[in-house]
């Protein structure tokens, strides 16, 4: 039965702005009450601060400051006859909460007059010369019935067990329902822990029509048939699902020592009986912050640093004396200051470890970063994810292996395939040619690759599938869909996820389901239920016989025999590319059930490209990473999210910057047919969250909201002309550009400062374009109008991957495309082998048109838009020649203009074709 209607609604249309909404709210509830203390205040301002109270209160209750007993002072202030004193507490609140200075100010925690602070917390309110504050988190306890009266007297039980050496410090937050808890564990990002009193209803006291429809998302039934002796452990599982690194303890007064044995461990950290002691929860909870705060190997590596050590090993900068000691070099130390030699090393013994053997700090420390990041191992890299992903490849493949793989894809891929032998068959994504850019690959074209090697017979040498996730321009796949109908056409086909971009998605929980990592454990927990087997049985069924070379199979929707299924999934990330850690620190994730088979050919290809003097400095950033990522990851990746939104919507919404600029919505960026559910753009008045986790949840592509494509060309500017631009006029850094674009991505770096700069940046460049442009008849105008067709309208077609030539083709008749471009590589060392054409030069165009064919010795990689448009052994197109020749670009990666065109001499080819 749903609960009657209340009066009070609690506003959560926009999921990714809901904690700057309320930031705002107190703002503004700051600015009103100022004005009450002048003379006269007008009525509509007393009314203003009434309703910006009554939206503020149901929302005070999911945080510990200002607390129940604060807000209280606060209401009768408002009412009273001192409205100088509601304009002081107001302004200490909303400052507090601005600052953040209620972690550890106890001052703020108490209303003016009173001499004892009401909720604060035991903190010093002045700390010694040196000392750092100790964190602050808050604690969600889901619990009904509890009056004012009692949280106070709990809260003050919780003060008494502090000790001065506990490392952190934390407020509870009781919350009296189901749904409550959900809108907390989303909404207040100091959560680090929940514990569940068993006995709470599913509704609350609020008005919560968003929320419910959220609710749906997450509960294997409808919310009212579910039993409520189910509640706790359900609840467990939502917050797991939303915030898997948060702690969940549950109190019961039902027998713990079986309800033990069944409870999920990854969802539920302790089970207590309920007349337990408060000091083992106490204890419990700082217990498990304390084990993601720790960082084994930073932390070693800062105890080496404070030792005496006497060094006779190869790194003459260890402990700075070659440095501070010079002469001519102790700018250098003064530079990056005294720690960052005394904690150099090539050592692996006293306090260190090492990441080619690791058995101490280092080990654990990959062993947290598994955890952290949903993984069943983690592998540390210190060299980038271009070598991560060469580790991968080699791993994994063998000469004469398949590999589909994303053309588009980072040079890194293609390299692995010549180092491993494997002979790729280059998958086209779909093209946004109006914007020189590629998106993904479809499901489609990925199914008729594999389908086309099963009618074959090559099926048994197809290992791996090899796609790029996200795209740099924010292309996700529906990693669990592609993994999924892969699956029921390979069963132990190995997945490898390039994610250098995406190593924060696993702190948000609308970017998680999008990751390589989530995909494979809710398959494998899908694939083991009882509900999947019926579920297949029934597709079996409706199917029939299927079998290769069906039509149907591209269009159906398949599904994996559970008995056969293997899950192999692998994710590189660039840990340094969007999380806290030094430029190259890179991590690889397995989740393989098959993983033992295979552990030492890894690890042998782990020693092939890992330095055996990886750097300390590296290893130590990764370490506090995956820490920040564990503790405060879910709170910068949603803030980041809502940065991105805000920019879109007010550039786009803007009326005069949008007149020459304007960031690409995901339907621009991605054609119909892969948006089933319609989604046009992000955030009110274009979409409600829920709508954005159906679309997330279903369509087979969606768009990284913090990756927005700005279009410049609208503007007269090509991208690398703007980026500039923005680079020297602006000290504005961009890092990816195409023809007519540039490519802004916010980060955890970025605050809502840096948002306006880039919006008045965008402004002004408006408005002296306006002026220049004023007359739409001027020669000014005229030529600025051609100049934006250029950009805009006349851009060259993206060519496609055409053709292994038929001297690296087994068969050249086969209709399947894989090659043997090792071979090709390999074939250009012999400078005798190749020979240079100039690109422009009239024999270009009589080959094209008369032969022998033109045959790429190398790659060639044109940044932007910075895929291999050539690559050894490739026979080259006249729409490679025409894309060519159309660029604009200075950085082309394998081409020297002076030089020409390198490629394999046709006798050379006829040659190696006769073998």
């Amino acid at each position: 039965m749903k609960p009657e209607a209340k009066n009070t609604a609690v506003d959560l249309k926009d999921f990714f702005s809901a904690t700057d909404a309320r930031q705002d709210r107190w703002q503004r509830l700051n600015s009103a009450a100022r004005a009450l203390g002048l003379p006269r205040p007008a009525a509509e301002l007393s009314q203003q601060v009434e309703q910006l109270l009554a939206e503020i209160e149901p929302l005070e209750s999911y945080w510990a400051y200002p607390g129940p007993s604060l807000f209280a002072e606060l209401r009768d202030l408002a009412g009273g006859d001192d409205p100088a004193a509601f304009a002081r507490l107001t302004e200490r609140v909303s400052k507090a909460l601005l600052r953040g200075s209620y972690r550890h100010d106890p001052a703020v925690w108490q209303a003016e007059e009173s001499d004892q602070p009401s909720d604060a917390p035991a903190v010093p309110a002045r700390l010694a010369e040196g000392e750092q504050h100790r964190p602050y988190f808050e604690v969600l306890v889901v619990r009904d019935g509890v009056t004012p009266e009692q949280a106070r007297r709990n809260r003050d039980e919780i003060h008494k067990l502090r000790r001065p050496e506990d490392p952190f410090i934390y407020e509870v937050v009781y919350v009296p329902s189901f749904e409550d808890a959900v809108i907390a564990t989303i909404c207040n990002f100091n959560v680090q822990a929940v514990v569940v009193y068993d006995g709470f209803p599913l509704h609350s006291r609020f008005d919560l029509p968003v929320m419910r429809s959220q609710l749906s998302q997450h509960l294997p039934l409808d919310a009212d048939a579910l039993a409520p002796e189910a509640y706790g452990t359900t609840l467990a599982k939502v917050i797991h699902n939303l915030r898997p690194e948060l702690d969940v303890y549950m109190l019961t007064d039902r027998a713990v020592e079986s309800l033990a044995a069944h409870l999920d461990a990854k969802n539920i950290r302790r089970v207590f009986y309920d007349v337990e002691e408060l000091m083992e929860i106490h204890l419990s909870i700082l217990e498990g912050i304390n084990d993601r705060y720790d960082t084994p190997f930073f932390s070693n590596l800062k105890k080496y640093a404070r030792r005496p050590i006497g060094t006779f090993h190869a790194l003459p900068i260890a402990r700075g004396k070659s440095i501070f000691k010079s002469n001519w070099i102790q700018d250098m130390g003064h530079f990056y200051g005294i720690n960052l030699f005394l904690a150099e090393s090539s050592a692996t013994t006293g306090g260190l470890d090492s990441l080619l053997e690791p058995t101490g700090n280092i080990k654990v420390a990959q062993e947290k970063a598994a955890r952290c990041f949903g993984a069943q191992k983690v592998y540390f890299g210190t060299n980038g994810t271009s070598t991560s992903n060469k580790i991968v490849v080699q791993a994994l493949l063998q000469p004469g292996d398949i590999v589909l793989i994303d053309r588009n894809c980072h040079k890194s891929h293609h390299y692995g395939c010549v180092l491993a032998g494997a002979q790729p068959v280059y998958l086209e994504a779909f093209p946004l040619n109006q914007y020189s850019m590629y998106g993904g690959v479809p499901l489609r074209t990925i199914k008729q690759a594999l389908l086309d090697l099963q009618a074959e017979d090559k099926l048994d040498r197809v290992r791996m599938l090899d796609l790029t996730n996200c795209t740099f321009d924010g292309h996700m796949y529906n990693t669990r869909r592609v993994m999924e109908e892969c699956l029921a056409i390979k069963p132990d086909l190995i997945f490898l996820w390039d994610e250098a971009w995406f190593s924060f998605a696993r702190f948000s929980p609308f970017h998680r389901r999008r990751t390589g990592m989530a995909a494979a454990d809710v398959l494998r927990e899908r694939y083991a239920s009882p509900a999947y087997r019926a579920e297949y049985e029934a597709f079996k069924k409706k199917a029939g016989a299927l079998k290769p070379g069906d039509k149907r199979l591209l269009d159906l929707r398949l599904l994996p025999d559970p008995d056969k299924v293997r899950l192999r999934v692998y994710a590189t990330q660039s840990t340094h590319k969007s999380l806290s850690s030094l430029r190259q620190g890179s991590m690889i994730m397995v989740n393989d059930d098959d993983f033992a088979s295979v552990v030492e050919s890894f690890e042998e290809a782990f020693f092939t490209h890992t330095s055996t003097s990886p750097n300390q400095q590296i290893l130590a950033s990764l370490d506090v990473a995956r820490r920040q990522a564990e503790l405060e990851g879910y709170e910068l990746v949603i803030k980041h999210t809502s940065f991105a939104i805000k920019l879109r919507r007010e550039v786009n919404n803007h009326p005069l910057i949008s007149k020459y600029f304007r960031f690409l919505t995901p339907a621009e960026m991605i054609p119909a047919e892969f948006r089933k559910t319609g989604l046009a753009d992000y955030g009110p008045p274009h979409s409600t969250w829920k709508e954005v986790l159906d679309a997330w949840d279903n369509d087979e592509f969606a768009l990284d909201p913090t990756r927005l494509t700005l279009m410049c060309g609208t503007a007269g500017f090509d991208g690398t002309q703007f980026k500039g631009l923005l680079a020297n006029e602006y000290d504005i850094q961009i890092n990816k550009t195409s023809r007519n674009s540039i490519l802004v991505m916010t980060n955890i770096n970025n605050t809502r400062s840096d948002i306006a700069y880039l919006i008045k940046v965008l402004a002004d460049i408006s408005r002296d374009l306006d002026k220049k442009l004023g007359d739409s008849r001027s020669e000014a105008a005229q030529t600025f109008k051609g100049r934006v067709k250029s950009l805009v309208e006349d851009v060259p077609d993206l060519p496609n991957f055409s053709r292994f030539h038929d001297a690296f083709r087994a068969n050249p008749q086969s209709k399947t495309s894989e090659g043997d471009m090792r071979a090709g590589f390999y074939m250009a060392y012999n400078a005798g082998n190749c020979e240079h054409l100039k690109l422009n030069s009239k024999e270009i165009d009589d080959r094209l048109k008369n032969g022998p064919e033109l045959v790429s010795a190398n790659f060639v990689i044109p940044y932007p838009p910075g895929f291999p448009i050539m690559v050894p052994g490739q026979v080259i197109s006249p729409e490679i020649i025409t894309f060519m020749r159309k660029l604009d670009v200075k950085e082309i990666h394998g081409y020297h203009a002076a030089a020409g065109l390198k490629l394999l001499k046709p006798e050379v080819l006829k040659k190696q074709k006769k073998r």
